[in-house]
């Protein structure tokens, strides 16, 4: 077997970890950030969210499935770089068509494999996500901290317009189309409008700089906004977007980046967390039926909203609907004047589990009666 290069990790506030390469040669920056998921990890890596972060793998070994033509959830990788304990030597599976490292290396992505993921998962649970440089050119840790250092933050980072699609397409409805959708690419996953169109929805997937005029040109029985990366307090634009949906009475459903820019149009505030919710197993309770679903996660802020009280907004009155059982982070949104809601986490969820696929059904719904 040949021999890795060796590589390095540097974490912004000094620690480091030394490891061998994995994917493409050279070097990389962003924020490092965990994932707790045990599969799926060619969901993850082209998720459009994880765009500008360091995606360190809990899960010992990665690699065994290889890499497919189907499960992509863009069209490209997005990860900024990519940290693994043991990759797989040799994919099985039936479904493969070349190795995870081949894949990486061919689209550019840097990694580091050998590293002790569970004590750098650790570090960043207890001194929260943080800016990282991985290499297999530098060999002193000094040298890459003073880069690391210049690298640009995650909070305050406006990243949506740098992963939405340039132009407009249609997901056409799978069987009869019974209702039209505008959803607004702020970084979305090919899953999402595909669950839509499952359900007799065609889907019209526009750019993140689309203004209501252009949402109304497809006529549409309701709204979506997706998921995506960056700090949404940087998000104004597909805000005041929204803001006129609501003031329109369109009906209304955001997935994760979706949800924290619902919370923005509603009037409630946005923060970072310590280090962010990743994986495919969060206990989040649906509050109107006390039901606990196990849920996918991918996301590094939050919306501020009172767990304890109905509020008052410009549009009427909102409360929190879901909430993570770990923590009590808000995990979803409804109103309860206009047609709108939204959940932090991912309905759709490619990889699993499937336990809130009855959200597409409640949009479909909430479009139906309102139409």
């Amino acid at each position: 077997m040949t021999r890795r290069a060796p590589a390095l990790l540097v974490l912004e506030d000094g620690r480091s970890f030394h490891g061998e390469a994995f994917g493409a040669s050279g070097e990389t920056f962003g924020e490092a950030v965990f994932s707790t998921a045990m599969s799926g990890y060619q969901e993850t890596l082209t998720d459009p969210s994880y765009h500008r972060q360091v995606v360190v793998q809990t899960a010992p070994q990665i690699g065994n499935t290889g890499w497919n033509d189907e499960d992509d959830e863009s069209t490209r990788i997005w990860v900024g770089g990519y940290v693994v304990r043991d990759p797989a030597r040799i994919p099985s599976s039936w479904r493969s068509r070349r190795s995870l490292e081949s894949e990486l290396t061919a689209q550019g992505v840097v990694g580091v494999s050998g590293v002790d993921t569970r004590a750098l998962t650790r570090h960043l649970r207890e001194r929260g996500a943080m800016r990282v440089g991985l290499s297999s050119t530098e060999r002193e840790p000094a040298a890459l901290l003073q880069r690391v250092l210049a690298a640009p933050q995650m909070e305050g980072a406006d990243l949506c317009g740098e992963v939405s699609t340039p132009e407009p397409y249609v997901v056409p409805a799978i069987g009869t189309k019974k209702l039209v959708v505008a959803a607004l690419d702020l970084g979305i996953k090919s899953m999402t409008p595909h669950r839509m169109a499952q359900r007799g929805i065609e889907v019209h997937v526009l750019p993140a700089h689309s203004t209501h005029a252009d949402v109304m040109a497809v006529d549409p029985d309701g709204v979506f906004f997706s998921n995506g990366p960056g700090d949404p307090a940087t998000a104004d634009r597909p805000v005041a977007l929204l803001r006129q949906v609501l003031a329109a009475r369109t009906p209304f459903f955001g997935i994760c980046f979706g949800n924290q820019l619902l919370g923005r149009a509603l009037g409630f505030g946005t923060y970072k967390l310590k280090y962010g919710h990743r994986g495919i197993n969060q206990p989040v309770q649906d509050r109107a039926t006390g039901k606990v679903e196990v849920t996918a996660h991918n996301h590094g802020f939050a919306v501020d909203a009172p767990l304890d009280r109905v509020s008052d907004t410009e549009f009427g009155r909102a409360e929190v609907s879901h909430v993570c059982l770990n923590d009590d982070v808000v995990e979803g949104l409804v109103c309860r004047d206009v047609p709108a809601f939204s959940v932090q986490y991912h309905p759709e969820a490619a990889a699993g589990p499937h336990d809130a696929g009855y959200l597409f059904d409640r949009f479909f719904e909430l479009m139906r009666v309102t139409r």
